[in-house]
């Protein structure tokens, strides 16, 4: 990272001490005084490996983005592995669609609208705020005022998308994937009522919403630690890595594999099994080459 970008970073980080930041549910980008959405981008990328980093499913890209010119929404179900997640998405796009890496909405947890060192990054991404089950009954006095705050939050993201031309990148997993036992990557399978509650908002949005499937092979530059932490202020350990990211064929929300069970909760279930197996698919393709 460059050495001039290291004293705004502390700066910003010391002034959440002072005076935090308070996000509203739906936080817009933070462009000025202090353009944040590219300092993230500044501060991230000399970590990355950009020449050996790859973008995978361009057709399905070119397709989305022309949905969305027509004023469609988009929500792309996702895996998550790193906190700068969504900078990453952004250098890599960018290059080729520069509008969408700036305004994609990314849904997002707790912890980064509340660790001191995250907050700046967070600052600077359009962010649907939200708590994730993992953490809602941490602690369990505020679980109600929690699940309160998520009912407004789904209010607004209803609101957006019946506005149109929406990008809603959604981690149904609830969290970041991690090494499993053996020491290898494994991917959060994904939660269906999270599915679910995206699907109901964009049936009843008034605008065609379309989903796609997008893979994050993201882990080497910032490995998350091997546990979920319920206390803020983890070990951040950086290697300069490349990253990969690869969008699928848009899904058929209405037919898959036990789309036709009558139980509501199987069916749920089976359509969150069957995006999961699209990412995970995707992701094996991703790592070995890599």
């Amino acid at each position: 990272v460059p050495a001039t970008l290291f004293p705004a970073y502390l700066q910003l980080v010391l002034d959440q001490f002072i005076t935090p930041f308070p996000f509203e549910p739906y936080h817009k980008a933070v462009r000025t005084p202090q353009d944040l959405y590219q300092f993230g981008l500044d501060f991230v990328s000399p970590v990355m490996d950009l020449a050996a980093s790859r973008l995978e499913g361009r057709e399905s890209l070119a397709s989305l983005v022309e949905q969305l010119s027509k004023g469609d929404n988009v929500i792309l179900l996702a895996n998550h592995q790193t906190e700068p997640d969504p900078q990453i998405i952004s250098l890599l796009l960018a290059p080729l669609y520069p509008s969408l890496a700036e305004n994609m909405i990314f849904v997002a947890g707790n912890r980064v609208v509340e660790d001191p060192l995250a907050i700046p990054f967070s600052m600077g991404r359009n962010l649907v705020c939200i708590h994730s089950k993992k953490h809602i009954n941490n602690p369990p006095e505020k679980k109600e005022k929690k699940l309160l705050h998520n009912k407004r939050t789904m209010k607004i993201v209803g609101q957006l998308l019946a506005e149109g031309s929406k990008c809603i990148y959604v981690a149904p997993s609830g969290g970041r994937d991690r090494l499993g036992k053996n020491g290898r990557v494994e991917l959060s399978p994904f939660d269906g009522s999270s599915i679910e509650l995206f699907y109901l908002l964009a049936e009843n949005a008034g605008k065609p919403t379309h989903f796609y499937p997008l893979t994050l092979a993201t882990y080497d530059l910032f490995p998350p630690p091997k546990t979920v932490e319920k206390e803020l202020g983890e070990k951040r350990l950086v290697h300069y890595a490349p990253a990969h990211i690869k969008f699928g064929k848009e899904i058929d929300m209405e037919n898959f594999p036990g789309s036709a069970q009558e139980d509501k909760k199987e069916k749920r279930k089976a359509r969150a099994d069957f995006i999961f197996q699209l990412v995970h698919k995707d992701y094996q393709s991703l790592t070995e080459v890599t």
